[in-house]
């Protein structure tokens, strides 16, 4: 399909929250973006909510279920031509009030498998698109703070650790993919007020957003392999 030279993001999880807030500032700048789902009718609502005079769409996409990822590729493939942008944003907070102790771990898979398995096969998929991209690709992957290494607390273990290993998922494809102009990097969008910071978070989803759109839309395109806060790198 031609797309006379506009750029063209994917953003998983895009129905609600910061993902939304991504897609929405994403096709303010011209992109035409493509909004990930897994809920149908929630999807549709927000790309019909954002679309206005922008383009956005409703792409049909459950991270946690490979069957899924495969089919949103394929159909994918028969829209666009290339992929510029993909912002692995979906994932879960399920134990937030849990202690490392007695934690069931089949809520440590559960987790995982969204929040980090969830990036990793939705990036395999897409490759073939990203690598199509002219000028080169960017891969954003929405960690958070709580699976940095070096200062991590107790706070919900499973969520944490999924974060920690989402971060060494963008290392390995930043230093694969390096050849290939396909930036990779982790972004932190710090505690905002979504259904999953709920109300007291510090930060709107307007300024959770911003350095996610910035590493797809304005880093210099050398920038891979790091994890970002406010626009800078930070610790592991």
């Amino acid at each position: 399909m031609e797309t006379d030279g506009q750029k063209i993001a994917l953003v998983t999880g895009a129905n609600k929250g910061i993902g939304r807030e991504v897609a929405r500032q994403l096709a303010a700048r011209g992109f035409r973006v493509v909004l990930g789902a897994r809920r149908p009718e929630a999807g549709k609502k927000a790309a019909a909510d954002l679309a206005g005079a922008s383009a956005v769409e409703f792409l049909e996409l459950d991270v946690a279920d490979a069957a899924s990822v495969a089919r949103a590729a394929q159909e994918l493939a028969k829209r666009i031509d290339h992929l510029d942008v993909l912002v692995n944003n979906a994932g879960i907070l399920a134990d937030g009030d849990a202690s490392i102790q007695d934690l069931d771990p089949g809520v440590v898979r559960r987790t995982l498998e969204t929040n980090t398995l969830g990036p990793l096969r939705v990036t395999q998929a897409m490759l073939p698109l990203l690598r199509r991209a002219p000028g080169g690709a960017r891969v954003v992957n929405v960690s958070s703070g709580a699976g940095a290494l070096h200062d991590m607390t107790g706070w919900a273990p499973a969520y944490s650790v999924s974060k920690t290993a989402l971060n060494a998922v963008t290392r390995q494809f930043a230093d694969a993919l390096r050849a290939q102009h396909i930036a990779v990097n982790s972004a932190c969008p710090g505690w905002v007020r979504t259904d999953m910071g709920g109300a007291g978070a510090t930060r709107s989803v307007a300024e959770g957003a911003d350095t996610i759109v910035w590493l797809a839309a304005e880093a210099p395109p050398s920038l891979t392999g790091k994890f970002v806060r406010d626009r800078k790198t930070i610790e592991w």
